[in-house]
């Protein structure tokens, strides 16, 4: 069985059995909006989300959508991140590999980045009483695009600067 395809039925009996212990409804579109969720990498916003699930022809409304989110972040299956910024982020739980995030502070971009040395396995083995599901962390910072943009309007700044002091 393809590993994708076994991770999208694990996380599907998981949100059935939260579904079944909370009395929610077990409505196919909630299971419609974990398996999109689950069918892609990477971070996604609200809008993000109802976008592409229209792109693939599944009509739900911005409601349920809000709705299933609360749900899947309750159960543990999804991620919620706020880089900056009004707009929250999302990422699926499962089937990610703890990565760290790097932000740019100007432009809001946001890139992963592999963590594989922060915690070491001894380092594991002391953080007692408490078991490690997944970490992330944090990196604010200046994009090289940004800073590169900078740079240039620093420096025709002070051209501009000096060609006004020598027509003085």
């Amino acid at each position: 069985m393809d590993a994708n395809l076994k991770l999208r039925k694990q996380v599907k009996n998981e949100f059935m059995e939260y579904l079944t212990l909370h009395k929610h409804r077990k409505t196919p579109e909630r299971f419609a909006i974990l398996d999109h969720i689950y069918s892609t990498k990477g971070h996604f916003d609200m809008d993000t989300l109802y976008k592409s699930m229209i792109e693939v022809n599944f009509r739900v409304s911005r409601a349920t959508l809000y709705n299933t989110i609360d749900l899947l972040l309750d159960c543990g299956l999804v991620i919620k991140h706020q880089f900056g910024g009004n707009i929250s982020n999302y990422e699926r739980a499962y089937g990610n590999e703890n990565h760290n995030h790097l932000i740019c502070t100007i432009c809001g971009e946001v890139w992963e980045m592999k963590n594989d040395d922060i915690l070491t396995p001894a380092q594991l083995k002391k953080i007692r009483k408490f078991n490690v599901s997944y970490y992330s962390m944090y990196i604010y910072g200046v994009c090289s695009k940004c800073s590169h943009a900078k740079k240039m309007q620093l420096r025709k700044l002070t051209r501009s600067v000096k060609d006004k002091t020598k027509d003085k």
